[in-house]
């Protein structure tokens, strides 16, 4: 049993929901009896502030002056400004449900989503931007203001005792990956909490139960052997399966059974949130008649309706319907009002039919696009729990369905959502099963939590104490054993009186191997399913060699199938359903100074943390006291590359028989092209002329095989050796062209590989000093076609220095072909290609959509001139397409500022001029995003055309559908080829 902070009075639990935030307490060394819900203070309408324990983890990001001063009681939102008041909980709730836009909802969600920056000022989602806009905020952010709104409200309860110095768990969904629960710590260090233990959500609903059984425990388990906890929140689904072992007659523990958790399942963004939006789906048509989609900030006024709806419809004394009213916009709020009526028969057989429909055992879900989608969320693709449930079971209870069922979450309120889960796995199981009583599902995780720590921390033992144990060991044998007894019986009766949930890791760790091509991809075992915390595993027969100053990265997948699991150290095949890909391990470890290329040989140690979490470090082979920690890479709006594992692991592999190998080079053809890059750019004089600097490239194809099939192990394996060697490309105008050319490509788009941040930061120290042959035209070109291959992974500030110069060079280029066209006293230009320049423009992506939509304007000018290119339809379409390459979805152009542009197109002869087609198929393409797409009357118009000019059936369904660009089309589209294998989202 592990000891809490010295200055520790108190076990703190924190349940940090998608819906609500809760929190409970109880006093170390206390009973089950003692834990308490924090009454949490919080604004309930501008004049009136309520304590509740339910905090709705909800903020409202105010206009300036439209809550007066009311925001800064009972004390500010963190970040909140007077030029940006925002408020959290119930009536930021009640304000969001009247103007959705302003609304910052389901934040924990998105702190999982991988494939948007969860560290950007991103929501609320779709909120317009700029003056007169809403000011947004990060989903983490949005999280600690959360946690810091609960801080603040334990704070002014308990003035002698600062949450800072407590003993705090905070709950997390037992699907969280690594990454989301690094930034769930992040978000916990951002509110002033001390450092959080991480308690999965399931275990704390079952801890609640524990505690709430008393004396009557082992009674109360003695005929379960498996225990299936089912935990649907606002935005999660999370399943778990807990081994009930009891205990031997006179065996130690005072009878209480031994509790393990075997299984937990994948990552599952099904919960309320869903259920709203699939009322919602069923409910437009009675606000947008004729087949139209109501607009995004409408269409989300109407989830937070039918949200209010369901919650009244599935209560235990539901009316029989319930109105629900649409206001209107503007000066006409109640004129243009509308209304529906939504039944209590109609919620219950869309969330119940819709959500837990009758499976059979042998299900699976669909893997098929479902249609809940418009909030910007990676729903599901099959929104049915009971075949996501029977999958699970099917993996992890083979020879055995579980025979006790506890529910929680804030749906299992209705009745009829209850007996449907229950009948359905009394079917499957052929037999009843027991269901256990949770008498507060709202708040069972958080008083578990405190429970939990309760059971795991005790205060160290004051000085009192140790004097009277001290002194009763000194006593005579007699009165030393019957004091040391009195001592022993006062402890015991302190002692939490219920077991703890063992299980250890819930998953296996696998870092994964390079292969040959075509082999089944292979991985080692890095932390074994069920090891428990604390206790570090040395893959000490395998050893690595790092290069000290380089990129290196690890590629991790987990696995939670109990048919996966291994030893540590152990080599298998990665195949089979159930790999989960997780953030890689990723860093630069320092190198040491002076001009040597340092390498060091080291062993690969893992644990699973107290606190909850993966840790894995690089210890030193030649001294064990030197290590460097592999954070995780959580950061970036791009998801880890969605390749072959074998082409993943970029700078990872393992030992083999006879040999150390080297984990920045993936294979031998990858260090014979290095070797030829060498001797181009290396350190030796050596006798080259231009034309073999100039043929590089097809050097290298001769080794590698053609360029475009170059993988991302390939591409930056190769970029990292360039960059070792980029002061060398000045040496001639040929290596400079040849090294742009080359490096460029080898980093396009600039993301999508880990580490590909640290890469970026390294080539902008090259922007400053420029060109070294500046004179030359050819130079200049292959510097745009450079920095438009890497755009996607400049920052905002980075891409607008890029445009502020190529604005100035294509000025002076336009003048220079203007006057040798009208008088002949110019010539050809100096400043490179006009046409790459115009694309550069155009992969700015990072910069706010104003400016791109004055870029465009600009465009639309150019077009006039009847020397203009097609390439300036090709940037057009770039710049308001409804996809972006770096996945920065908040950064698009809202579909209102795309209009002109899309007017423009519509006005060629797309027969004649099929670039202003594909850039009308860009700005109109669907997304399933409504604060992307286009009105569907635009679209409509957008359709009739193309269909009218023969365009590509593949076109015409990308506008109609949420479906994948194909490769020729994502190629046409960015400009370049995308590395074999990266999914861009």
């Amino acid at each position: 049993m592990a000891a809490a902070p010295p200055s520790s009075a108190f076990v703190v639990g924190i349940d940090l929901g998608t819906s609500h935030t809760v929190a409970a307490s109880v006093p170390l060394g206390g009973a089950a009896a003692d834990i308490a819900l924090l009454p949490i203070p919080q604004r309930s309408t501008a004049g009136e502030v309520t304590a509740q324990p339910l905090l709705p983890s909800m903020r409202y990001q105010a206009a300036p002056g439209e809550l007066g001063d009311a925001w800064q009681q009972p004390w500010p939102a963190q970040g909140a400004t007077a030029e940006a008041p925002a408020v959290v909980g119930r009536w930021a709730r009640d304000l969001g449900a009247a103007v959705p836009a302003r609304l910052v909802a389901s934040a924990k969600s998105w702190l999982s989503h991988t494939g948007v920056d969860r560290t950007a000022d991103i929501l609320p989602w779709g909120a317009p931007e700029g003056e007169g806009g809403v000011a947004k905020i990060s989903p983490l952010k949005a999280s600690a203001s959360y946690l810091a709104h609960v801080a603040a409200a334990w704070n002014a309860a308990h003035p002698d005792a600062p949450l800072q110095q407590q003993t705090v768990v905070l709950t997390v969904p037992a699907s969280f990956d690594e990454g989301a629960r690094a930034l769930t710590l992040e978000a916990a260090q951002l509110a002033g909490l001390p450092p959080v233990h991480l308690l999965e959500e399931p275990k704390a609903a079952f801890h609640d139960w524990l505690v709430l059984q008393g004396d009557r425990l082992a009674a109360q388990l003695a005929h379960s052997r498996l225990v299936l906890v089912v935990d649907v929140g606002g935005g999660t689904t999370d399943l778990t399966l807990i081994r009930v072992e009891p205990s031997e007659p006179g065996a130690q523990g005072g009878g209480l059974p031994t509790l393990t958790r075997t299984a937990v399942g994948e990552h599952l963004m099904l919960g309320g949130d869903n259920m709203d939006l699939a009322l919602a789906h069923r409910m437009e048509p009675h606000f947008a008649p004729d087949g139209q989609r109501l607009p995004a900030a409408r269409f989300a006024q109407l989830v937070q309706r039918c949200r209010q709806a369901k919650e009244q419809l599935l209560a235990h004394d539901a009316p029989e319907s319930v109105a629900v009213t649409l206001l209107g916009g503007g000066s006409r709020v109640l004129a243009q009002a509308q209304t529906a009526t939504l039944t209590r028969e109609q919620v219950q057989q869309w969330v119940v039919d819709g959500f837990f429909p009758p499976a059979q055992a042998h299900d699976a879900p669909a893997k098929r696009q479902g249609a809940l989608r418009g909030l910007g969320l990676p729903y599901p693709a099959d929104a049915a729990i009971t075949r996501h449930l029977a999958q699970f079971l099917a993996q992890h209870a083979p020879d055995g369905l579980p025979d006790t069922l506890l529910l929680n979450g804030g749906v299992f309120h209705a009745h009829a959502i209850v007996q449907r889960l229950t009948d359905q796995l009394t079917a499957w199981r052929g037999s009843p099963l027991r269901v256990l009583h949770n008498p507060h599902p709202d708040w069972a995780v958080a008083r578990g939590a405190a429970a939990y720590g309760l059971g795991r921390f005790q205060p160290a033992p004051t000085a009192a104490e140790q004097f009277s144990e001290k002194s009763a060991s000194n006593q005579p044998p007699a009165q030393s054993q019957q004091a040391l007894a009195a001592i022993k019986s006062k402890a015991d009766s302190a002692s939490p009186r219920w077991p703890h949930i063992g299980g250890g890791s819930a998953r296996s760790y696998w870092l994964v191997l390079p292969g040959p091509p075509g082999a089944p991809p292979q991985g080692v075992c890095l932390l074994p399913k069920g090891t428990g915390e604390g206790v570090r595993i040395v893959l000490s027969g395998r050893r690595f060699a790092l290069r000290l100053g380089q990129a290196v990265r690890f590629a991790l997948l987990a696995h939670s199938n109990p048919r996966a699991s291994a030893q540590a150290g152990q080599i298998g095949p990665l195949v089979g359903d159930g790999w989960v890909e997780l953030p890689p391990l990723s860093t630069v470890l320092p190198a040491p100074e002076g001009p040597a290329k340092a390498q060091v040989e080291v062993q690969l140690q893992a644990r699973m943390t107290e606190v909850g979490t993966l840790e894995v470090r690089c210890v030193a082979a030649h001294d064990p006291a030197q290590s460097w920690l592999l954070p995780f890479a959580v950061r970036g709006a791009i998801a880890a590359p969605q390749t072959a594992p074998e082409s993943i692991a970029t700078s990872a592999d393992a030992e083999s028989a006879g040999g150390q190998k080297h984990l920045n080079h993936p294979g031998t053809a990858v260090s014979t092209a290095v070797a030829q890059i060498d001797r181009i750019f290396g350190t030796q004089a050596q006798e080259i002329g231009p034309r073999e600097v100039r043929q590089l490239r097809q050097t290298l194809e001769r080794t590698l095989g053609p360029r475009e099939a170059w993988d991302i192990a390939v591409l930056r394996a190769l970029f990292d050796a360039l960059l070792l060697r980029a002061k060398r490309r000045r040496r001639t105008p040929e290596h400079e062209r040849a090294w742009l050319n080359l490096a460029g490509w080898c980093l396009r788009p600039g993301v999508g590989a880990e580490l590909d941040g640290w890469r970026i930061a390294q080539i902008w120290a090259l922007y400053a000093p420029g060109l070294a042959h500046r004179q030359e035209a050819a130079n200049w070109t292959e510097w745009w076609v450079f920095w438009r291959r890497v755009a996607a992974g400049l920052n905002e500030d980075q891409q607008m220095q890029v445009l502020e110069a190529v604005a100035g060079h294509m000025q002076k280029a336009v003048q220079q072909t203007t006057r040798k066209r009208e008088d002949g006293s110019g010539g050809k230009s100096t400043h490179g290609s006009y046409e790459d320049m115009l694309r550069l423009f155009a992969a700015m992506e990072a910069v706010p959509w104003p400016y791109r939509q004055e870029m465009g304007q600009w465009m639309l000018q150019r077009l006039r001139r009847p020397a203009e290119t097609t390439q300036t339809w090709w940037a057009i379409g770039r710049l308001a397409a409804r996809h972006s390459l770096a996945a920065n979805a908040h950064r698009i152009m809202p579909p209102d500022a795309a209009q002109e542009f899309i007017d423009a197109t519509l006005a060629q002869d797309w027969r004649k001029n099929e670039t202003a087609m594909f850039a009308a198929v860009q700005m109109a393409r669907m997304t399933g995003d409504r604060a992307l797409d286009l009105p569907n009357s635009v679209r409509n118009q957008v359709l009739d055309k193309m269909r009218a000019s023969g365009a590509p059936t593949r076109w015409t369904t990308m506008v109609e559908q949420v479906v994948p660009m194909a490769a020729e089309d994502q190629q046409r589209s960015l400009g370049d080829s995308l590395p074999p294998g990266l999914v861009l989202l």
